[in-house]
């Protein structure tokens, strides 16, 4: 069987800490899919914002994730604190690749705990298509 393999960008320039809570585990008793998927949305969210985004205010279009991959490596629990960093990359004339790296906080380390990517397309809500990425903001984060 082929596995999904996620090559990360050597650097990353933002990260956020977060807090794994109760109801963010499955009936095996660990983070599940669904939540890693929350947690680099949450990420996301608020690496646009660090640069004056959102997912529905990026220089007057929108942003929607195309596609995702996750590369699950350590099991996360109640209480664990991840540290999410986000670097933009792979930019095209409609989107750009976002990378995440989630590493479990240790007392005095940081662990790989998973890697994903996910494809983000720039669209014009008020048409209902797909838009070329705003030059402003395509300055912006290839010059992060």
């Amino acid at each position: 069987m082929n596995r999904i393999k996620i090559t990360l960008p050597d650097h990353f320039h933002f990260h956020t800490d977060i807090k794994i809570r109760i109801t963010d585990l499955n009936y095996g008793g660990h983070v599940g899919n669904d939540v890693f998927l929350a947690l680099i949305h949450e990420a996301r969210q608020q690496f646009l914002m660090k640069y004056g985004y959102a997912e529905l205010s990026f220089e007057g279009v929108g942003l929607i994730m195309a596609d995702a991959a996750l590369e699950y490596k350590k099991e996360l629990n109640h209480s664990d604190t991840v540290r999410i960093s986000v670097c933009a990359a792979d930019f095209d004339k409609l989107g750009f690749d976002l990378f995440y790296k989630i590493e479990l906080v240790q007392t005095d380390d940081l662990v790989l705990a998973g890697k994903a990517k996910t494809g983000m397309i720039c669209y014009d809500y008020s048409v209902k298509k797909k838009t070329p990425i705003p030059e402003k903001a395509l300055q912006k984060l290839q010059h992060l």
